[in-house]
């Protein structure tokens, strides 16, 4: 079969994510860039097709590297709109505890489209909820992630310990850990997929400190351990967290870390508020990763994370919208819009820069995934784009079209591409009934909310 060549030329506005000149555009050949054009420059080779974007801003595809795809379902919920974090969690345990294959299903679509429409082209989802008949949540989200044609690391998520045993879940939604750690092995060994261009990984996702138990954390990363694939958790998202590993366990939360055997460069960490400043050196020295949500921060009033520490310490840092009951929203390129502006509150103007919080965006959140072939435009890089338009009234009188973006708050990609493949066109999805999936989506969220 001939290789399928595509010219993207002189863009509006090019994010490398590495400083390389791509002002008059890139060369697709099949799944990979192949080469980056300086300005006046052709292919070196004919192309079978030629997309002008002039009218467009490339960036490479964004990464989300934390979310609940099946929190969608319970957007805005009023009984938790003005909780922080441990009440919120309270309330919606029981909740989402009836949710069904169906309802994960049409809930993961709605997420994963919503982040295609975003100019996000992989994603992390976090799912640790695994009541009765829904056994195979994994395997639900690994189906949608296929039709849609993105690529996910979808993690295995766990709890083991209930209220009984001074954690934080209703009894009923935790399991053992035999039932754990022989799901994550069956998983692994099912569909993570190693290499240039995966397009499903698997890592393994104890919850937080408030909901599993030390075995269960020194388990599962003696299983990652063995079986080369990522650590991911919650840790230092509220001070109320910090208490409840003071208590429960007598350390920190860094220290607690360290003792499970996660201080490494095969973990990333979602939040990462409350760190101090012997932590933040701690992490950078171990290389272990930290996933900045600054909407869900915000909504739960739980702090600013200490981005440009962490990075300075050298500490790999990303962003992630989280689950859609603490954002409430999962969109991505809004995201980058949220970090840069409450980034800016920690460390002032000048340090936060459009180009940084980009670069959070695309190169630094494929460090947490563990991912060298996206996140930035490069020969040899995966073909993983999202162009943006600047023609909306939002825009009218802007001058940089990079800081444009996020300044003055684009929402939504007109095109998106992953692995050569076109997935969104004229800001619609392909092959995808945007209107039924909401009607079916809004009829699932009614129903989990009655039940």
């Amino acid at each position: 079969m001939a290789a399928t060549r595509i010219w993207i030329s002189n863009p509006l506005a090019i994010f490398t994510a590495n400083d390389q000149d791509a002002s008059g555009g890139l060369v697709i050949e099949n799944d990979r860039i192949v080469e980056l054009l300086g300005a006046g420059q052709r292919p070196a080779h004919p192309c079978t097709q030629h997309f002008d974007a002039r009218e467009h801003v490339v960036l490479p595809g964004l990464i989300n590297t934390h979310h609940h795809f099946y929190q969608t379902l319970t957007r805005a919920w009023a009984p938790v709109a003005s909780q922080p974090l441990f009440p919120w969690l309270q309330a919606l345990y029981p909740v989402w505890a009836r949710l069904t294959a169906e309802q994960l299903e049409l809930a993961s679509q709605v997420a994963l489209a919503e982040l295609l429409l975003s100019g996000c082209t992989t994603a992390a989802d976090h799912h640790y909820l695994f009541p009765d008949g829904l056994e195979q949540a994994i395997d639900v989200q690994v189906e949608v992630v296929r039709k849609l044609g993105m690529r996910a690391m979808l993690s295995r998520g766990s709890m083991s310990l209930g209220e009984a045993d001074g954690g934080l879940p209703p009894q009923h939604t935790v399991q053992d850990a035999e039932v754990i750690l022989s799901d994550s092995q069956r998983l692994i060994q099912r569909y993570h997929e190693r290499g240039d261009g995966a397009q499903i990984q698997i890592a393994l996702a104890p919850c937080s400190p408030f909901s599993v138990t030390r075995e269960i954390m020194r388990a599962s990363a003696e299983l990652a351990e063995q079986e080369d694939v990522r650590l991911h958790t919650h840790l230092a998202e509220t001070l109320d967290e910090e208490a409840f590993c003071l208590r429960q366990f007598g350390l920190r939360t860094v220290d607690y870390l360290d003792s499970v055997g996660w201080l490494g460069p095969r973990t990333w960490l979602a939040h990462g508020i409350h760190f101090d400043e012997q932590e933040i050196a701690r992490l950078g020295a171990a290389g272990t990763g930290i996933c900045h949500c600054p909407s869900s921060n915000m909504r739960l009033a739980s702090g600013i994370c200490p981005m440009d520490a962490l990075e300075a310490a050298g500490a790999p840092v990303g962003l992630g919208v989280d689950g859609s009951a603490s954002n409430d929203a999962s969109n991505l390129i809004l995201e980058a819009r949220q970090a840069l502006l409450l980034q800016r509150l920690r460390y002032g103007a000048a340090a936060i820069t459009p180009e940084r919080v980009l670069g959070w965006a695309t190169r630094g959140s494929a460090r947490l995934l563990g991912r060298h072939d996206i996140g930035e435009l490069t020969p040899g890089k995966q073909a993983d784009l999202a162009l943006f338009r600047l023609d909306e009234l939002r825009f009218s009188g802007s001058h940089d079209p990079l800081a444009a973006l996020l300044l003055c708050g684009a929402d939504r990609a007109d095109r998106v591409m992953v692995g050569g493949r076109w997935r969104v066109l004229d800001g619609q999805i392909e092959g995808l009934d945007v209107a039924r999936l909401q009607a079916l989506h809004r009829q699932a969220a009614s129903k989990l909310l009655t039940a």
